[in-house]
Protein backbone atom coordinates (compact mmCIF):
# COMPACT_ATOMS: atom_id res chain seq x y z
CA UNK A 1 0.00 0.00 0.00
CA UNK A 2 1.30 3.54 -1.03
CA UNK A 3 0.32 6.64 0.78
CA UNK A 4 0.39 9.80 -1.51
CA UNK A 5 3.38 12.28 -1.77
CA UNK A 6 0.39 15.06 -0.33
CA UNK A 7 -1.12 12.74 2.14
CA UNK A 8 2.39 12.32 4.18
CA UNK A 9 2.93 16.17 3.98
CA UNK A 10 0.00 17.00 5.01
CA UNK A 11 0.02 14.93 8.18
CA UNK A 12 3.35 15.93 8.87
CA UNK A 13 2.21 19.91 8.51
CA UNK A 14 -0.47 18.55 10.79
CA UNK A 15 1.49 17.06 13.59
CA UNK A 16 4.14 20.04 13.17
CA UNK A 17 1.26 23.00 13.50
CA UNK A 18 0.12 21.17 16.76
CA UNK A 19 3.62 20.56 18.46
CA UNK A 20 4.30 24.32 17.52
CA UNK A 21 0.57 25.41 19.34
CA UNK A 22 1.23 23.07 22.03
CA UNK A 23 5.12 24.96 22.20
CA UNK A 24 3.23 28.19 22.33
CA UNK A 25 0.08 27.65 24.37
CA UNK A 26 1.06 25.22 26.92
CA UNK A 27 2.24 26.46 30.75
CA UNK A 28 4.14 23.30 31.70
CA UNK A 29 7.48 22.44 30.99
CA UNK A 30 6.97 18.67 30.53
CA UNK A 31 3.91 19.55 27.70
CA UNK A 32 6.15 22.00 26.09
CA UNK A 33 8.73 19.01 25.58
CA UNK A 34 6.16 16.64 24.48
CA UNK A 35 5.55 19.32 21.70
CA UNK A 36 8.89 19.72 20.78
CA UNK A 37 8.58 16.04 20.21
CA UNK A 38 5.68 15.89 18.28
CA UNK A 39 7.18 18.62 15.73
CA UNK A 40 10.33 16.42 15.76
CA UNK A 41 8.79 13.36 15.23
CA UNK A 42 6.42 15.15 12.14
CA UNK A 43 9.30 16.66 10.64
CA UNK A 44 10.54 13.36 10.37
CA UNK A 45 7.79 11.86 8.59
CA UNK A 46 8.23 14.66 6.07
CA UNK A 47 12.05 13.23 5.63
CA UNK A 48 10.92 10.01 5.07
CA UNK A 49 8.12 10.59 2.89
CA UNK A 50 10.26 12.90 0.89
CA UNK A 51 12.66 9.77 0.37
CA UNK A 52 10.34 7.50 -0.78
CA UNK A 53 8.72 10.05 -2.86
CA UNK A 54 12.31 10.19 -4.89
CA UNK A 55 13.03 6.16 -4.08
CA UNK A 56 16.16 7.52 -2.31
CA UNK A 57 17.00 6.43 1.66
CA UNK A 58 18.45 9.80 2.31
CA UNK A 59 15.24 10.59 4.17
CA UNK A 60 15.55 7.45 6.27
CA UNK A 61 18.86 8.58 7.04
CA UNK A 62 17.75 11.37 8.35
CA UNK A 63 15.23 10.20 10.28
CA UNK A 64 17.92 8.12 12.15
CA UNK A 65 19.57 11.49 12.96
CA UNK A 66 15.89 12.97 13.92
CA UNK A 67 15.42 9.65 16.21
CA UNK A 68 19.14 10.22 17.74
CA UNK A 69 18.49 14.15 18.68
CA UNK A 70 15.29 13.26 19.91
CA UNK A 71 16.51 10.70 22.38
CA UNK A 72 19.33 13.19 23.79
CA UNK A 73 16.83 16.14 23.65
CA UNK A 74 14.58 13.57 26.20
CA UNK A 75 17.43 12.72 28.32
CA UNK A 76 18.75 16.80 28.41
CA UNK A 77 14.86 17.91 28.76
CA UNK A 78 13.99 15.59 31.53
CA UNK A 79 17.11 16.12 33.53
CA UNK A 80 16.56 20.40 33.33
CA UNK A 81 13.07 19.03 34.00
CA UNK A 82 14.06 17.46 37.73
CA UNK A 83 16.49 20.00 38.71
CA UNK A 84 13.70 23.25 37.46
CA UNK A 85 11.24 21.39 40.04
CA UNK A 86 13.56 20.87 42.43
CA UNK A 87 14.82 24.25 42.87
CA UNK A 88 11.28 25.89 42.29
CA UNK A 89 8.65 23.31 43.31
CA UNK A 90 6.33 23.84 40.31
CA UNK A 91 7.09 23.44 36.25
CA UNK A 92 5.25 26.05 35.17
CA UNK A 93 7.09 28.05 32.54
CA UNK A 94 6.32 31.44 34.45
CA UNK A 95 8.39 30.20 37.17
CA UNK A 96 11.83 30.16 34.35
CA UNK A 97 12.18 33.96 34.50
CA UNK A 98 13.76 33.48 38.00
CA UNK A 99 16.59 31.80 37.00
CA UNK A 100 19.80 33.91 36.80
CA UNK A 101 23.21 32.64 35.33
Amino acid sequence: MNVPFQHALALAAALFAIGLTGVLMRRNIVFVLMSVEIMLNAAGLAFVAAGARWGQPDGQVMFLFILTMAAAEVSVGLALVLQFYHRFKTLATDAAGKMRG
